[in-house]
């Protein structure tokens, strides 16, 4: 019995993009809204053909409303006299499903793992109305007994690594099948080992040609004429073909883009429609900047230097069959199909060299090859590429100079395993002198013409000034420019130089609206939680409409932080860090709330003791950082809990420190956060004892005959990964081991708070089950947590009133009543704060403007690129996320009030 499909419209029209409420999608004929090929470069077999491949990813085929509109689709391109070709992935999350079951084949029971990804699939399966059990019984059958074979020998081959990840793309394309025929289309699902071959190439290694094989794409006329006889609709899987020995073999992560692009190829298709989460390719990774515009258009070059520098859309392999063959490509989003996307082709439209594209990729590691002797040497970029060559290692970048060649590789995929990155490192120690510099990420600017827009960089290549660049890479190609930096630094720096490359405003043949615009609706409602501000907008308004700008705190949204992390059953105590805000009632709130404190100086002491009558130091914990020797002995004879994070201390004044039981604050060796002002760990900061220092702590403290009772660390601000507490914990106990009369380990602070809607909460659910796991193997400590900002951040909020505004050609500036004297956060580190209009909080945001306030300094911005509604003299701008380091590192620069604080 045939069921209906239909298709849940979009909400409200956006910019003409999207279809208006209550519109009938099946009537809407989507085809007309693709380009003709020969337009776009084709040649005139591509353009008469009949065939269109149409690729799904993981997230367009993991719910009933998607497969609603993937059927509304097919639809629309039978009625227009074609015959869809169509590939999907793998539901979203089941690859990684099925290598955590290999894994767990290997360790354990992976049987657990089994269950869960079944359950997955069959609930997937009863919303579609389809019996998954029935359906998917063979594949998980198959699934069951090589995982039983994989425990027996307790290892994973390639071969089979491949034939167990295939099943994913396999079990999908079962259910997928069999909810188009429901829908009443005539459906043939076809094995895609069936219709791809791979090469089975000598100069690379077992694993890749298993895991990242690839396919030859020369046209196949009877593939064609079979394929036509099998029914209106082809579905088959992506991801998988087979080798010239009959195995499955994988076609690399993320490799379904490639199936697709090869059948394309094959079978001279009319064009590639690559479906997927994102409505287009963005000049930059939209999650990172909400302002990124998108690429209506792309030349096949500029879309392949965008994928092989880090764009996620579109796999790197995916561009080259199309473009021999000049098959157009079209990317849309399954979510919003009415918005037109990107079209890839052969021809664009541009009038003048511009970026158009900032991407990163991270997982890369640099070899530095360096020998005075290769000076005018012959050959010796010969005998160093043979050494990479031999182990089957591919080469991305290249720097060279007199004396050294340095290179990047992409270990991301796992595909350079240790063993092989050691046999690399001694081939080529044999010929020069070798670092390998592990943890970077790439940052590539992509645009035709590139070079004669290099003049105008140079004032957004300042937001490198506080960062190490490892490798610049200029192609030859006069499409890309590319920097190779510290991982942890990719994130902020991505947002930076958006603002200052990309045009913001403007009609173009390239660029389109920004994701902002598009999905601000959608962004609002993707949100968690209402914000606190939005509930309590008319005592704001009334703050603001009284002081020109104010810092407002929130105490109910403090009590509710604290209460969260007082549930924590996994740890023993919370000390707040005063220095993240000392204010009077939120002091007053902390501490009526049981939490205890983390001080830094005399001054935040007194402070407490002040506010709280009969405060009880045993309450405090006391960390200086390059006190003088007074503080030191100030501490100890107050009686406090005394952190010591030097040798220094004790090397030059022991005396000070005899009989006394210490806290030790350790370096774990890695900080984490978003700039390298907020990471409180690791070679560059100036925080705690490295672990190479300890033998000699030992005997420093047994010569000031001081005891250790709590060893500390912090390794920085905003880390929003759970599991990086439990690398901390780990260095922790492998020093308190050291010292038997150790009972606390402290393990700082660090917790990340939402920067902006639809940023997910820090999971502390997690945190707990993670720091649970480390309490059950180390019974013998207590657990103690350091959060500052994640306990006042969010319920904090700047609200100042506009003074002025200017347009300056694309540019618009919205100024404020205060500037980088109250919030410095901003022009430090490049912190992100959402910035609304509380004024006009219901209207439309069309304008995109810098945020601006009253200092003589260029880097007196609050916000770049934010889309607010249009703003008139004294709006009520809010600026959010600021009840942490925000007044407490004011200043008067420019002899500027600092605003005053309310709390309410």
């Amino acid at each position: 019995m045939n069921r209906a499909i239909a298709i849940k419209p979009a909400r409200r029209l956006r910019a003409g993009f999207f279809l208006e409420p209550g519109y009938n999608m099946s009537q809407h004929n989507i085809e007309a809204d693709f380009v003709d090929s020969s337009t776009l470069g084709a040649p005139s077999h591509i353009a008469d053909s009949d065939f269109v491949v149409m690729k799904f990813g993981g997230t367009s085929v993991s719910s009933a409303e998607n497969w609603s509109t993937i059927a509304v689709l097919i639809r629309n391109r039978l009625e227009a006299g074609l015959r869809p070709i169509v590939v999907h992935s793998a539901i979203g999350k089941a690859t990684n499903a099925l290598e955590e079951i290999l894994d767990a084949a290997v360790s354990g029971d992976p049987a657990p793992l089994i269950e869960a990804l079944r359950d997955e699939h069959v609930r997937l399966a009863d919303t579609l109305g389809l019996d998954g059990t029935a359906l998917l019984g063979e594949l998980l059958q198959e699934l069951e007994r090589l995982s039983a074979g994989v425990q027996l020998v307790r290892e994973v081959s390639p071969r089979v690594h491949a034939q167990v990840v295939a099943l994913g793309e396999l079990m999908a394309t079962t259910l997928g099948a069999a909810c188009l025929r429901q829908a009443g289309l005539d459906v043939c699902l076809q094995d895609a080992r069936d219709l791809l071959t791979s090469e089975d190439r000598p100069d690379r290694s077992v694993a890749q040609n298993y895991v990242s094989a690839t396919c030859d794409y020369d046209v196949d006329t009877e593939l064609g004429s079979t394929l036509r006889d099998k029914g209106e609709v082809i579905l088959t899987q992506g991801y998988i073909a087979r080798n010239v020995h009959g195995d499955t073999v994988l076609l690399g992560r993320e490799g379904s883009d490639t199936s697709a692009a090869y059948l394309a190829a094959k079978l001279q298709a009319r064009r590639l429609e690559i479906w997927t989460d994102v409505p287009g390719i963005f000049t930059a990774d939209p999650r990172l900047v909400p302002s990124a515009r998108l690429l209506i258009e792309l030349h096949y070059d500029e879309a392949q230097e965008l994928a092989s520098s880090g764009s996620k859309v579109l796999h790197p392999r995916s561009l080259s069959p199309l473009r021999k063959h000049s098959i157009p490509l079209f990317v849309r989003s399954t979510q919003a199909p009415a918005i037109h996307g990107t079209t890839v082709s052969a021809v664009t439209h541009e009038a003048e060299p511009q970026v158009k594209g900032i991407s990163t990729r991270s997982g890369v590691t640099l070899i530095s090859m360096e020998s005075t002797s290769m000076w005018h040497e012959v050959g010796f970029l010969s005998k160093a590429f043979a050494c990479f060559a031999q182990q089957g290692v591919s080469v991305d970048l290249v720097s060279t100079s007199e004396t050294n060649v340095t290179v990047s590789i992409d270990i991301e995929e796992g595909l350079v395993p240790e063993d092989v990155m050691d046999a690399l490192v001694s081939d080529l120690e044999a010929i020069c002198r070798v670092r390998v510099i592990d943890n970077c990420a790439t940052i590539g600017l992509v645009g035709r013409k590139i070079r004669t827009f290099l003049p105008t960089l140079s004032p957004a290549l300042s937001v490198f000034e506080e960062e190490r660049i490892h490798l610049v890479s200029q192609a030859a190609n006069d499409l890309n420019f590319s920097f190779v930096i510290d991982q942890d630094q990719a994130t902020r720096l991505i947002t930076k130089f958006h603002a200052s490359v990309i045009r913001k405003t403007g009609s173009s043949a390239v660029l389109g609206p920004s994701w902002e615009e598009l999905f601000r609706d959608e962004l609002e409602l993707a949100a968690p939680d209402e914000p606190w501000w939005i509930r309590k907008r008319d005592e704001l308004l009334r703050i603001g409409g009284d002081k020109r700008s104010a810092y407002v705190y929130d105490i109910d949204s403090i009590r509710a932080a604290a209460e969260s992390l007082q549930r924590l059953e996994s740890v023993d105590r919370i000390l707040y860090a005063v220095k993240a805000n000392f204010n009077t009632e939120i002091i007053r709130t902390i501490a009526g709330l049981g939490i205890d404190f983390d001080c830094v100086s005399p001054g935040e002491v007194a402070h407490l003791r002040g506010l709280l009558p009969g405060f009880d130091d045993s309450r405090l914990l006391y960390t200086p950082n390059f006190a003088p020797r007074e503080e030191y002995a100030w501490a100890v004879s107050e009686g406090l809990q005394l952190t010591l994070d030097n040798l220094y201390p004790l090397q030059a004044w022991p005396e000070l420190f005899d009989g006394q039981r210490l806290f030790i604050r350790l370096d774990p060796g890695t900080g984490r956060g978003h700039h390298e002002h907020v990471r409180t760990a690791g070679v560059h900061s100036k925080f705690g004892i490295p672990r190479f220092e300890v033998d000699e702590l030992v005997g420093l403290l047994e010569a000031a005959n001081a005891d250790v009772v709590g060893i500390h660390a912090h390794s920085g601000s905003g880390i929003l990964d759970p599991d990086n507490w439990r690398s901390v914990a780990a260095e922790l106990i492998k020093v308190a081991e050291r010292f038997p009369n150790v009972d606390v380990i402290d393990l700082g602070g660090g917790l990340g708070v939402p920067e902006k809607s639809g940023d997910p909460k820090f999971d502390l659910e997690a945190l707990d089950e993670t720091l649970g796991a480390i309490r059950k193997a180390y019974p013998q400590y207590r657990l103690w947590l350091e959060p500052g900002r994640y306990l006042v951040s969010q319920a904090g909020v700047l609200l100042s009133r506009v003074t002025q505004t200017k347009g300056k050609g694309d540019l618009r500036y919205v100024g404020i009543g205060t500037g980088m004297n109250a919030l410095i956060r901003p022009a430090l580190y490049g912190a992100y704060h959402e910035i609304v209009n509380l004024s006009r909080i219901d209207e439309a945001a069309t304008d995109s403007a810098t945020i601006v306030g009253p200092i003589c300094e260029t880097g007196d911005k609050l916000g770049s690129d934010r889309l607010l509604p249009p703003s008139t003299e004294d709006d009520v701008i809010l600026i959010a996320n600021t009840g942490a380091y925000g007044r407490v590192m004011s200043s008067q620069y420019n002899l500027r009030e600092v605003p005053p604080e309310v709390a309410i």
